[in-house]
């Protein structure tokens, strides 16, 4: 597997499981991808990249909505071991999740992933310009739902 292969491997393996958040199902879905991908060989160049993140996502879509409600665990989590790191990361996770679907998908692809705008606009189908005043807003948001957690 080339060098530039297994950057596409770690990005949409990473994009699965901060998605999923199960190791072994983002292993199983970024796989599925890449098997779709080599399935359409027409399309494997400097495209590749934007179909394998529609890909996985599809997949991770797909994943949603044959599973089953989880029901909530019983137990609390000690909070004593690293309490407030553990905060600060269930408030980010909470306003994540605050977040409609793509804007979430837009935030993970640009600061987790480093995507560039360009790539973003064109798996999105938004301008570049509209994904980057998109970005801006919602990263507005994130501050401000944060400071929030944090005067309470």
């Amino acid at each position: 597997m080339s060098v530039d292969m297994k950057e596409k491997y770690i990005r949409v393996y990473r994009y699965c499981y901060l998605r999923i958040k199960d190791r072994s199902l983002a292993e199983d879905l970024t796989q599925e991808t890449f098997l779709r991908l080599l399935e359409h060989p027409q399309y494997c160049g400097e495209q590749d990249i934007r179909l394998l993140y529609t890909i996985a996502g599809n997949l991770c879509r797909d994943h949603f909505r044959q599973q089953a409600p989880e029901e909530l665990p019983e137990e609390v989590p000690d909070l004593s071991a690293d309490g407030e790191r553990l905060i600060d990361d269930i408030s980010l996770h909470d306003a994540l999740n605050s977040l409609s679907q793509q804007d979430r998908d837009m935030v993970l692809l640009r600061y987790v992933n480093g995507e560039p705008i360009g790539v973003i606009s064109e798996i999105t189908g938004m301008s570049r310009f509209a994904v980057s005043r998109r970005l801006k807003k919602v990263l507005g948001m994130l501050r401000k739902e944060l400071e929030k957690e944090a005067v309470t």
